[in-house]
């Protein structure tokens, strides 16, 4: 089972995002997994030219995924997607290891 499942629409967002810094080659995305949020833990997504010793780093659909160690123990088996609809645009995560999520849809418990 691979960490994080990336979908295509993801993976074509993500490219599009790097390709407009001209980042494709030098960067990965990010997906990290931090205290916060009204039920204690939140996704964190961001650009990163650093592959950390404790990183486990997958292909997603020709662009690179980044997850450390910690993060990897509440993400596994979960999938990253990007939708775009009247009602909201963005990246949404779905959590197999959530047992909790806050009304606001920003944080969760696992």
């Amino acid at each position: 089972m691979s960490i994080v499942n990336v979908t295509e629409a993801a993976s074509a967002r993500i490219g599009q995002l790097l390709d407009q810094d001209g980042k494709r080659e030098t960067h990965a995305l990010r997906m990290k997994v931090i205290g916060g949020g009204c039920s204690g833990l939140q996704y964190q997504l961001s650009f990163d030219d650093v592959v950390k010793e404790n990183d486990t780093e997958l292909d997603a659909g020709g662009v690179r995924l980044l997850v450390d160690e910690k993060s990897a123990l509440y993400l596994v088996g979960c999938r990253l997607d990007f939708v775009d609809t009247l009602q909201e645009s963005g990246f949404k995560i779905d959590n197999p290891n959530a047992s909790n999520t806050c009304g606001c849809g920003q944080s969760f418990s696992a």
